[in-house]
């Protein structure tokens, strides 16, 4: 935890406060969110709704932190985790930005704040709107009163350097041209690169908790 800090702070000088570790705890047990928490992480991501609904019951409710979905969203699982997700970071397609608004509109409260997950390395087996498609899936969500704060970007599959550093300053292009804020991109084995190409979310596990259960 202590190195991520340090590299972020290395990277970014006085804007590293403006940067948020999402500390990934898919497979880790519900104790990870506790330890997240301790270590001084913004908030935790889970991949799987089952699991994110788990940890959630079993979690410390006045003290945890903010709960990220991060992984492949289906609709029907949004019920299911409507007022548990804090942020939504994988809206990819119109169904899932409908279907939050008809909770929302169900349940009022706060706004879901989601990212728009963008398939900027044109993976057939990543999740992720098409770049020419971002735009119109803001103006929905914004139009349905949804809180967009910014993309979502994975790396390529391959982790070619120099691939990953372009789909990165894509991400953060499209980001400005947008207006967004919040460009959520980098892992365990690339934050780095996305920490230099303007990222202000990272998603990291191993490299805080160490190697993942299988």
């Amino acid at each position: 935890m202590g190195v991520v800090r340090s590299v972020i702070s290395d990277i970014c000088g006085d804007a590293a406060n403006s940067v948020q570790l999402i500390a990934v705890t898919k497979n880790f047990g519900p104790q990870a969110w506790d330890w997240a928490r301790d270590a001084g992480c913004d908030a935790v991501g889970e991949n799987y709704a089952q699991e994110a609904v788990a940890k959630a019951r079993d979690a410390d409710t006045v003290n945890r932190l903010p709960l990220h979905f991060i992984g492949h969203l289906q609709s029907n699982k949004l019920s299911a985790l409507y007022g548990t997700v804090h942020t939504w970071q994988t809206i990819d397609r119109e169904s899932l930005i409908l279907g939050l608004a008809k909770l929302f509109a169900a349940h009022g409260g706060d706004a879901p704040s989601v990212l728009l997950q963008v398939n900027i390395a044109d993976e057939a087996q990543k999740s992720g709107c098409h770049p020419r498609d971002v735009e119109k899936l803001v103006e929905l969500a914004l139009s349905n009163h949804l809180n967009v704060g910014g993309l979502m970007v994975m790396g390529p599959t391959n982790a070619d350097p120099t691939v990953t550093r372009q789909t990165f300053r894509e991400a953060r292009k499209m980001c400005n041209e947008l207006g967004l804020l919040e460009c959520s991109a980098g892992m365990s084995h690339d934050y780095r690169i996305a920490l230099e190409e303007g990222a202000t979310m990272i998603r990291v596990g191993s490299a805080i908790f160490g190697e993942r259960p299988q």
